[in-house]
């Protein structure tokens, strides 16, 4: 059957205090409603849309830079969750096939929670709603059932005592036959003790008509909705959690996992090694056998097997590490390419640069890539051996297995096998250092009023 996504996004977030709309809140580095896209996307939809409130701008930009052919609807006055779905039906005008509501501050619902959704909808049910048996019940709406079959959704306003004391509460997702989904959307009213239009009532509406309704269930944790910043932290707190446990699973030593941080795509091969208080940013890519030591940050970059990265290493966006490169203390990488088996081990900056095979970069190296205006890359051949201290000015070529003396200014292109030095020679004048000494002990005690 084919599918479509619906990701509700237009609340305001007020409790998250913050100038930024809610869904744009980062978890594991990328936008709260992302992890809702996320998890839709392995039901392979044909469209989805993506519900907004007004002046969502900033919203809109992040989901096109995520899915250029995502739908936007807005939501210009907010009604509800059923009034919030409906302005989607213009967006899956002429789709037919099931629709699959989810929401942009629930981070957590799993594809396979979905998917078993889809298996109690192709079993005959009109609509199935996803539930978990919760904890503390609280203000949650309640599912009532009755044997397999789901009567209705209770809010917990609207709800009497005896149904206040069901614990199988609902997580708001719904999975339904698009086409039956509006329509039932079009009966839904707001007589009910907020006065909103509740997408939960379009449950006892398939009931009264004929239809049937159910309920798949899920763990608890994976409902989690974000409405504040403890909320927030303690969204992030159980993503790491599930990260480290899966990355262990996968055969990657963490020697201190509760100080790893990993983003949603960080992915590390077998047999990688990380020390503690490592952080990886989004877009990191570690393969078998790396070793990340401590404090070191990686964004946007590859590592490749066998290397070596840190510690207190950074590693930018476009940072590409061939097998067994190494990048040592305080070291950044910037746009740049390290081949196999080169060493960059200290205090240096590499930014727009190709480092060669089994080339040595002495420590304090900077590859000077920015005149103020334009970026220029730096080319360093196989075996090169740069000294410490060393500017190269780019554009500028390095050949293979050419040297340059520490503490040089390189600004012309140095070729192959060969050694460039650029520095004033050294002036030597004896004596001289004992009489400046005295002079400026001197100029000291007359500054003080000495003599």
């Amino acid at each position: 059957m084919p599918t479509a996504l619906i990701v509700l996004a237009a609340g305001q977030g007020t409790r998250m205090k913050s100038d930024t709309p809610k869904v744009l809140h980062e978890l594991a580095g990328i936008p709260l409603f992302a992890h809702a896209l996320a998890a839709g996307q392995a039901l392979t939809p044909e469209r989805t849309v993506l519900v907004v409130g007004p002046g969502a701008e900033r919203v809109t930009d992040a989901a096109i830079a995520i899915d250029p052919d995502i739908h936007i609807a807005v939501q210009a006055d907010r009604m509800g969750t059923a009034h919030a779905v409906a302005q989607a039906q213009g967006a899956l005008a002429g789709f037919s096939g099931d629709a699959v509501v989810l929401y942009g501050d629930t981070p957590f619902i799993r594809p396979e929670s979905l998917a078993a959704m889809q298996g109690a909808r192709a079993a005959g049910n009109a609509v199935v709603v996803l539930g978990f048996e919760a904890a503390d019940p609280g203000r949650y709406g309640r599912l009532v059932m009755q044997g397999a079959e789901l009567l209705r959704i209770v809010e917990f306003k609207d709800a009497s005592d005896e149904e206040r004391a069901i614990t199988l509460c609902n997580s708001g997702v719904i999975c339904a036959d698009a086409e039956t989904l509006f329509d039932l959307i079009g009966a839904v009213s707001n007589d009910n003790a907020s006065g909103e239009y509740y997408l939960t009532d379009i449950v006892g509406l398939a009931r009264a008509r004929g239809l049937r309704a159910a309920a798949v269930t899920c763990p608890e944790a994976e409902t989690l909705g974000v409405n504040s910043r403890a909320d927030l932290a303690a969204a992030e707190a159980q993503f790491q959690a599930r990260a480290r446990a899966d990355a262990l699973e996968a055969g990657v030593t963490l020697t201190a996992p509760e100080t790893v941080f990993f983003s949603a795509d960080t992915a590390l091969g077998r047999d990688v090694t990380v020390e503690p208080n490592v952080v990886f940013g989004p877009g990191v890519t570690v393969e078998t056998g790396a070793h990340i030591r401590a404090f070191s940050h990686l964004e946007g970059a590859h590592v490749g097997g066998g290397a070596v990265v840190g510690p207190f290493a950074r590693l930018r966006p476009g940072a590409e590490l061939s097998g067994d490169a190494k990048v040592g203390n305080f070291v950044e990488i910037k746009n740049a390419s390290i081949g196999p088996g080169a060493k960059v081990n200290h205090l240096t900056y590499i930014g727009d640069a190709d480092i060669g095979e089994a080339a040595n970069i002495g420590a304090g190296t900077v590859t000077c890539n920015y005149n103020g205006v334009e970026k220029f890359r730096t080319q360093i051949g196989a075996n090169a051996f740069i000294g410490s201290d060393t500017m190269l000015v780019a554009p500028v070529r390095i050949g293979a297995g050419a040297i340059t003396g520490s503490g040089s200014v390189i600004t012309r292109d140095v070729p192959d096998g060969a050694l460039a030095v650029a520095r004033a020679e050294q002036v030597v004048k004896p004596g001289v250092a004992a009489r400046l000494f005295e002079m400026y002990k001197k100029a000291k005690r007359t500054r003080r009023g000495g003599t």
